[in-house]
């Protein structure tokens, strides 16, 4: 019996220091189990929420199961236009926020989203991170950023073929944002309109045709009306991924770090999965539908590159008002193209 006994009190004893051991932990060495939601506006099947998706798993595994993010696509949570407060306000943790929906509120990142012509997603996103990287611009002092991305360029296609300037005079084409000062630019009629309506606006031939990333011929099934697509690389739409400040400072130093360390790694990430799913978006409609791609001249580049002086005019002024160097901020934006188009080639 007094074996027994002693052999209890050697259990108990253990049990004690362990709890004490563990009480005395600092904070972020506790595997407390912590969710988040995340909230995202477009469809689940698009790259902005396929990115939300791989970004969740990669926090779950890196945090070894510690954090789970629920994730909210379609606007089930908040929508496009209420992003930014709905997070502000916390009813959603974290947010996906297209920049170009909030004219004058970033007015430093938004650089991204000027006609400088990008070729691709994966360079205009790191030029847009290290935009960020390098300004930490007041614009997002209320938020903290996890991420940033943008879309691929925008092309133009259409129902009819348009393979050149001249083709495009007086053609409907739809467009949203920046891009529809693009689309006028071009000698075309822009008309502004979501997303969600135009393929009905397009059967109807409301619009002969649109502007956007390509990945839209496969992920809205466009490449059936829309068989002749035009390469114009128009501007990119800038993205951030943003959570609420509170619920950031909150969270365990050891989850900071893998949420900081995934930043730039995420933004790599979206950038070639977006490039390589609109090559796959393409090969896929020039098989079911044979498609047919034009490409305009370097001249008619030039072009339009000469014609869109005016949108960075009017970006600069903004910019400057803001108490921003403008100069300097479009300068590093081309000199990081220049350097990352180099490193990542596009691929034709």
């Amino acid at each position: 019996m007094k074996r027994i006994l002693a052999v209890l009190a050697l259990v108990f004893f253990a049990f004690v220091l362990s709890a004490c051991s563990d009480a005395n932990k600092p904070a972020e060495q506790k595997a407390e189990a912590i969710t988040l939601s995340y909230a995202n506006f477009p469809p689940k099947i698009t790259f902005p929420c396929v990115q939300m998706e791989r970004w969740a798993k990669e926090v779950h595994a890196r945090t070894n199961g510690a954090v789970t993010i629920n994730t909210f696509p379609g606007s089930t949570l908040l929508g496009a236009k209420n992003m930014l407060r709905g997070v502000q306000e916390g009813q959603a943790d974290i947010g996906c926020l297209s920049l170009a929906y909030y004219p004058g509120v970033f007015p430093c990142t938004i650089a991204t989203n000027l006609p400088v012509g990008f070729s691709s997603a994966t360079v205009a996103s790191l030029t847009l991170w290290d935009i960020f990287q390098k300004y930490k611009p007041a614009e997002f002092k209320n938020l903290k950023v996890l991420t940033m991305f943008t879309s691929a360029p925008s092309n133009v296609m259409s129902k009819k073929p348009l393979k050149s300037l001249a083709d495009m005079r007086g053609v409907e084409l739809r467009g949203s944002g920046s891009l529809l000062r693009m689309i006028e630019i071009m000698g075309a009629q822009p008309v502004g309109m979501p997303m969600s309506q135009t393929p009905e606006a397009l059967q109807k031939g409301v619009v002969k045709g649109l502007a956007s990333s390509l990945e839209v011929l496969k992920d809205f099934n466009f490449a059936e009306i829309c068989r002749y697509e035009t390469i114009t690389n128009l501007p990119v739409y800038p993205f951030a991924v943003v959570m609420n400040l509170d619920k950031w400072n909150a969270l365990p130093d050891s989850t900071k770090k893998v949420l900081n360390e995934l930043g730039r790694e995420q933004a790599l990430w979206t950038g070639q999965y977006m490039d390589a799913h609109i090559r796959e978006a393409v090969a896929w409609s020039k098989e079911k539908y044979g498609i047919e791609i034009f490409r305009l001249t370097e001249a008619e580049q030039s072009e339009i590159r000469s014609k869109g002086q005016g949108i960075i005019a009017d970006w600069k002024a903004e910019a400057t008002k803001a108490g921003l160097d403008a100069n300097a901020i479009l300068s590093d934006v081309m000199e990081l193209k220049a350097k990352y188009e180099t490193e990542y080639p596009a691929t034709k």
